[in-house]
């Protein structure tokens, strides 16, 4: 069977590129062995939003009496939590099957390998095998967790993020290695269950990507949830013969040795490319990744690779926009290729962060001479009124042109608040444009036109 354009994998890179295909009239065919939609959809980005949010809930029934409400007799069902999880992540998959048959795209289920010539095999559930020839074959295969040697997952009692989204029953006790993303907001959910949960992270500060001022609030608010943090520190072993695992933990002090019912790998994300035909293809790889140009082409014409499986941010909108601008290049569209310093990061724990573009230091490092503007949600009204004034705004600029070289927040709600500096910076404007754009009030997001009024000593509310 014979296609314009193949993609191999369906997570929000491939089946984004995918529908993009179709709109440009390129017969398309989408390739997936488990489940339509990927790990974003199926066990990664939104099953655990509705696990977080849950988590949200019960934290706000707890506290119901700082709001004037009385509620008495509050517990979390930790299976109905997961099973709620497993039934969004369920319908998303669906309506990605909608939105393939919407599109006129062939699924095809099965396993995937390139083969030379613009071909693929696809071996079915039934070993049966059946060749696809392609005039693009898009590579969107992804990742997996990362495995450590001295962190073998068993998938019981040391897991990776999939086992930590549908356990049949919360631990009593949780060590969190590694603080990314995934790390924190897997602690800030097993902790707001009610999990005594242990975060232990090499770098000197937790979510180490993050501006060490944001880094350094999340901290204080994490440790106030109950949550303890190991920095500076490394799992050497885990001892699992017990009915507790013995975590042995290296310090600056010293061997620590901590008992936990669970322990959960979060150390990051290696590429699926094994196994899949790159090496009989020919295609180059470099450290774990699939090399391609700015516009996604292998070393192999007529294939291309986007999404985690190649350098850049592993980030769902990051694959997505990756395939978009692949596929407008394959149709000859003019096309520009994806800024990754201007990508922005979210984490979704409580008090969320959302950070776009240089943090202070590497700002300074770049030979910037630059503007810092801060305000603090203890002095925004919305965020007083809904008991969330823990956080901040932070905007760096370039003191020169007016640019805002980056910004860092951690909040209530910040998600949702980065994409204005996104487009701010996009749009190439200034400071004194972004402080005279009249924000609403009582919002949240009336803090980014204050930090940046704070940067040039115009701020009001300080």
């Amino acid at each position: 069977m014979n296609y314009d354009i193949i993609v191999i994998g369906s997570g929000p890179g491939g089946y984004v590129t995918a529908i993009r295909a179709s709109q440009l009239g390129f017969k398309t065919a989408i390739i997936e062995k488990e489940s339509l939609g990927g790990i974003c959809l199926n066990w990664g980005c939104i099953p655990t939003k509705a696990l977080l949010k849950s988590a949200q809930v019960f934290e706000y029934l707890n506290h119901a009496g700082e709001y004037g409400i009385h509620a008495e007799n509050i517990s979390a069902n930790f299976e109905g939590v997961v099973k709620r999880s497993r039934d969004v992540a369920a319908g998303m998959s669906k309506g990605v099957q909608f939105l393939m048959k919407k599109n006129k795209i062939d699924v095809i289920m099965g396993t995937a390998k390139i083969k030379p010539g613009k071909k693929v095999d696809v071996t079915g559930e039934d070993g049966k095998v059946t060749t696809y020839a392609g005039n693009h074959i898009i590579i969107a295969t992804g990742a997996r967790s990362r495995q450590l040697p001295n962190l073998p997952q068993d998938g019981k009692k040391i897991i990776g993020y999939r086992e930590a989204m549908s356990l049949p029953k919360q631990p009593k006790s949780l060590v969190v290695v590694g603080s990314g993303a995934i790390g924190v907001e897997f602690a800030y959910f097993y902790a707001t269950m009610g999990t005594k949960v242990t975060i232990v992270e090499f770098m000197p500060n937790i979510v180490p990507v993050e501006d060490e001022e944001v880094s350094k609030q999340l901290e204080k608010s994490l440790k106030k949830a109950g949550i303890e943090i190991m920095v500076d520190a490394s799992v050497e072993s885990v001892d699992t013969k017990g009915e507790f695992n013995k975590v042995h933990v290296k310090t600056k002090a010293g061997m620590v040795t901590l008992d936990a019912e669970i322990v959960l790998s979060a150390v990051g994300i290696e590429a699926n490319i094994t196994g899949i035909g790159l090496e009989e293809s020919g295609i180059k790889t470099d450290k774990g990744k699939i090399v391609t140009d700015q516009f996604y082409a292998t070393s192999v014409p007529g294939y291309y690779a986007i999404g985690d499986c190649v350098g850049g941010q592993a980030l769902a909108h990051v694959a997505s926009a990756e395939g978009i601008t692949c596929v407008e290049k394959i149709k000859g569209l003019h096309v520009e290729p994806v800024d990754y310093n201007n990508i922005p990061g979210c984490t979704y724990c409580q008090p969320e962060i959302a950070s776009v573009g240089f943090t202070e230091k590497k700002a300074k490092e770049a030979g910037y001479e630059i503007k810092v503007g801060k305000f603090p949600f203890s002095a925004s009204g919305k965020a007083k009124a809904a008991g969330a004034a823990d956080g901040f705004v932070k905007l760096i600029f370039d003191a020169k042109y007016g640019e805002l070289l980056g910004a860092h927040m951690i909040g209530a709600n910040v998600t949702e608040m980065i994409a204005e500096c996104v487009a701010v910076r996009k749009l190439e404007t200034t400071g004194h444009e972004l402080i005279k754009t009249v924000h609403p009030h009582p919002t949240m997001s009336e803090a980014i036109m204050e930090a940046a009024a704070a940067a040039y000593g115009e701020v009001i509310h300080l």
